[in-house]
């Protein structure tokens, strides 16, 4: 759930990736992937109250015609993060730039923060994020009717919900309300499924984070869901169930491919064998793949292979391979 340019800035290991407080200058350039039309800082919303809600825009630059486009959302705990960076586990820009060599098209988005506004807000302003690509990528060589959706962790979970959620009450009106947020595909890297089943995150909050936070004099961290669902809409039991994207799984359900490391700490594997058990169970495509050794964001192992696994299954679902 950690985010950065290419490294910690603020004191910690790598086994402590506690939210970065700053980021270098220069952080944002190293993530606009080489043989991409770049078109920055576009607003894709403006909720009433709230700042503009933007997304980054890379085209494969060698295109011949409309490319396919997947949405990239960022993780954070639904509390921090930013479109501008991976996890600083990666390599700088590195799932961008393979998209990008592979054919595909990259919207790297922002969403409102469980600070800012509870859920749906998020949900809301991912689906607006789709119908903007949708209304206007085609003017950007994009093509409308090959749109997919990636996400890892807070965004693994969004991704999944904005893939798996059909109730038009769940559609939001935030930015442009015409198109359609449907999608071909979703990639979902360690995201939650069931917030009934995923173990309380403080509990599994690992000890040399606890001894960083009692170092710095910041106090125990909030529990994130706890946060995001605060001022839903909903009685508790209903925010709940809406906001797991295990209760949206139907036998049309879009094609999911879920990784996970299997010594994840912060999200355990179950979540994405719950998940995908339930679409199996379903009649709907599913695929999951447990990374052995890794821990949340992959740390501990490589994580070009996932990334690679990620981009061969959208290449497929958007017919680049034959």
């Amino acid at each position: 759930m950690t985010q950065n340019g290419d490294k910690p800035v603020d004191g910690l290991t790598d086994a402590a990736a506690a939210p970065p407080q700053f980021l270098p200058p220069g952080t944002r350039q190293r993530h606009q992937p080489p043989g991409a039309d770049v078109h920055d800082s576009l607003a894709y919303s403006w909720p009433n109250g709230y700042r503009a809600v933007e997304l980054d825009l890379f085209v494969p630059s060698n295109r011949t015609g409309p490319v396919p486009c997947v949405v990239w959302i960022h993780g954070g705990g639904w509390l921090f993060g930013s479109r501008q960076v991976l996890p600083y586990e990666w390599p700088a820009g590195s799932l961008f730039t393979a998209c990008i060599e592979a054919g595909i098209a990259v919207a790297a988005i922002e969403y409102r923060h469980s600070r800012e506004a509870s859920f749906p807000a998020q949900l809301h302003d991912a689906k607006a994020a789709v119908r903007y690509v949708r209304q206007f990528g085609p003017a950007l060589g994009i093509d409308p009717d090959r749109i997919a959706v990636w996400g890892e962790s807070a965004g693994g979970h969004l991704a999944a919900l904005v893939g798996l959620v059909t109730d038009p009450a769940l559609e939001g009106r935030e930015g442009l309300t015409g198109p359609s947020s449907a999608v071909s595909a979703v990639v979902d890297f360690y995201g939650i499924a069931d917030v009934d089943t995923m173990p309380n995150f403080l509990d599994n909050f690992p000890q040399e984070w606890r001894d960083e936070l009692e170092r710095t004099g910041q106090g125990a961290p909030a529990e994130p869901i706890d946060v995001l669902l605060a001022d839903s809409p909903w009685p508790r039991d209903e925010a709940r169930r809406l906001v797991s994207p295990v209760h949206h799984v139907a036998a049309d359900s879009v094609p999911l491919l879920l990784i996970h490391g299997e010594t994840d700490r912060i999200v355990p594997v179950s979540q994405s064998a719950e998940l995908h058990d339930a679409l199996t169970a379903a009649g709907a495509s599913s695929q999951l793949v447990r990374v052995p050794g890794a821990d949340h964001v992959f740390s501990g192992t490589d994580p070009m292979p996932q990334i690679a696994a990620g981009v061969e299954f959208l290449a497929q679902h958007f017919g680049l391979r034959e």
